[in-house]
């Protein structure tokens, strides 16, 4: 026969496991949330990525659906919320941490991409939808009255990335090429610096209120030329070091970011931003 006391422990343990197990269930659901930016455009975030929505009375225009799972509760998510179908879908570019789990909205969704983005979709078998539309330099799209202008950055993050301008929420949507008050990724792995300059001004030229980022916290326009002084800075300080023929080792010690210690990941990646400098140039600059 097992005491009370025995049951009163047994209890316990089996109170205390299903806590433990709601907890690391709680911790394993992905972080997601839809907040409206303005007008009839909203914010799409799963953890750490972004995308945006506009709601119109004939149908949504989505951008990048993440992966498939996002997809998925972002679609129940419209379909409860706003009753209408995705009738377009837009990639930013063709990085599947972005763009997978297109085919989610395939069913209803027009898929609209750069036409470079849609070469290499298919070529590498990107798990998304391949596109159905795409454009080479700027695309307007039309639904419902609204409007979303598509405009192509050039060789700079990828070979097609492109930006989405909301002209009557005087919003921009701009995937990987900026973040507010960040450093850029890591090593900058996949930038070809001196065109991502480039498409940092054509940002900079464009009429619009809000900066929407596909990660971190939402900004204005100034931040895009904060973003931009930040990379011909880096890439300056790179270069006059390695004119003076120092080691990559020896620039990581005497590149001075100090200005720009408050921004996030600062800690993090400035020696990689750094080494990915580095190694930018040592490929495509051509010295003496």
């Amino acid at each position: 026969m097992i005491r009370p006391i025995g049951l009163r422990l047994v209890a316990a343990m089996i109170a205390a496991f299903l806590a433990f197990s709601a907890a690391a269930s709680a911790q394993d659901e992905p972080e997601r949330s839809i907040t409206h930016i303005a007008g009839d455009l909203y914010r799409f975030q799963n953890q750490f990525h972004y995308s945006v929505f506009l709601v119109t009375p004939d149908g949504i225009i989505a951008t990048d659906p993440i992966n498939a799972d996002a997809a998925s509760w972002l679609k129940a998510e419209l379909d409860t919320r706003f009753g209408v179908p995705v009738k377009y879908l837009v990639y930013s570019h063709d990085h599947a941490d972005h763009i997978a789990g297109g085919e989610v909205f395939a069913d209803t969704a027009t898929v609209v991409a750069h036409e470079n983005a849609r070469v290499q979709i298919a070529g590498e078998n990107r798990p998304t939808a391949v596109p159905d539309l795409t454009f080479t330099d700027r695309m307007t799209l039309r639904l419902g009255g609204k409007t979303v202008e598509l405009i192509y950055l050039g060789l700079g993050h990828s070979d097609n990335s492109i930006v989405m301008l909301f002209p009557e929420e005087r919003a921009l949507f701009a995937v990987d090429v900026v973040t507010v008050n960040r450093l850029p990724y890591q090593d900058l792995r996949n930038n070809f610096v001196e065109h991502w300059i480039e498409g940092l001004k054509l940002i900079e030229s464009l009429d619009y209120d809000i900066l929407v980022p596909g990660h971190g916290v939402v900004g204005v326009p100034s931040d895009v030329a904060a973003h931009r002084k930040y990379i011909e800075d880096l890439r300056g300080q790179v270069l006059t070091h390695m004119r003076g023929g120092k080691t990559v080792d020896e620039i990581k010690a005497l590149v001075d970011l100090g200005k720009y210690k408050d921004w996030g990941q600062f800690g993090a990646w400035s020696l990689l931003n750094v080494e990915g400098m580095y190694r930018h140039l040592s490929l495509y600059r051509r010295g003496n």
